[in-house]
């Protein structure tokens, strides 16, 4: 292993800052800018050796390959996070305008929910990881929630109580239990977990995280994050009784006050209910 991919490995372990999913992201884009370096001639860096020509040769690389500027975004962040760790912060721009990034377009009517058909988990080999899809989808957690996911302690009746070491940024939420279809999942997930997690005894985190991708990948399935898209937007319609932008309904400039006010009021309901503590951060899931 060349020494700056093993001293970039090193630094993720010792640093261990986020969810595990956060963690896993952030060491596997450090793993493909150390070896994109390589490749674009810059041998024997090391984690300390960080300059700006290197962020400069890799937006650039990035930009010749067209990728998607959420991505390239996502990278720069990664950068950033290594250049702290190793004291060299004021080698990367403050803004990504320098490096001619533009803004991400967060705003858009255009839908990513998805949903998964009861023949799709069929093609999921796993019970655990079919028991975590059907989460996902009845209650919009993130894939990570849903693994860890305990029913014995999360169900009380008509809401449950997520763990804060389940969760993104490590805060306890609730989420109501509302129908009949949730409390069918929720009575499933019990019988087959017992009083332990989605993840079987056998297996820890991320033995179960590999399982669930594998399976995934077989099914030819892929995007997961949509399930939380379309929570939000049946949940959206079931509090507003309009369908959100996103999924065909009118744009917040069509709304009358009082429209504009029971929106806004559901924006904030489905941000609690997502993990987010902004009306803003629904944008994403609803539209505008």
């Amino acid at each position: 292993m060349r020494d700056l991919n093993y001293q970039l490995k090193q630094l993720c372990q010792q640093c261990r800052e986020g969810a595990y999913g956060t963690q896993n992201k952030r060491e596997r884009m450090l793993t493909q800018i150390a070896n994109q370096l390589h490749e674009l001639g810059y041998r024997g860096m090391s984690s300390i050796s960080l300059k700006p020509k290197h962020i400069e040769a890799l937006v650039k690389h990035w930009f010749a390959k067209e990728l998607v500027i959420g991505t390239i975004k996502n990278r720069m962040a990664a950068i950033r996070w290594w250049a702290r760790k190793v004291n060299k912060q004021n080698v990367v721009a403050r803004s990504n305008e320098h490096y001619g990034i533009p803004d991400r377009r967060f705003v858009t009517n255009e839908s990513k929910a998805k949903t998964v058909t009861p023949s799709e988990l069929d093609k999921v080999r796993d019970e655990h990881v079919r028991m975590s899809l059907e989460l996902q989808q009845a209650f919009g957690l993130r894939r990570e929630e849903a693994i860890k996911f305990q029913p014995s302690f999360a169900d009380r009746g008509d809401h449950l109580v997520l763990k804060a070491s389940w969760t993104k940024g490590g805060k306890e939420r609730v989420v109501p239990v509302r129908t009949e279809g949730q409390r069918s999942v929720l009575d499933r997930a019990r019988r087959l977990a017992g009083f332990g997690s989605l993840i079987p005894s056998h297996r820890n985190y991320v033995h179960q995280l590999r399982v669930y991708e594998g399976n995934t990948l077989r099914a030819g399935l892929s995007r997961m994050h949509g399930l939380r898209h379309a929570y939000a937007q049946n949940r959206y319609e079931e509090l507003t009784g309009w369908r959100a932008p996103t999924a065909g309904g009118p744009d917040s400039k069509s709304l009358s006050p009082e429209q504009r006010e029971i929106d806004r009021e559901a924006r904030l309901t489905i941000s609690r209910e997502l993990g987010h503590e902004r009306e803003s951060v629904t944008t994403a899931y609803l539209g505008r």
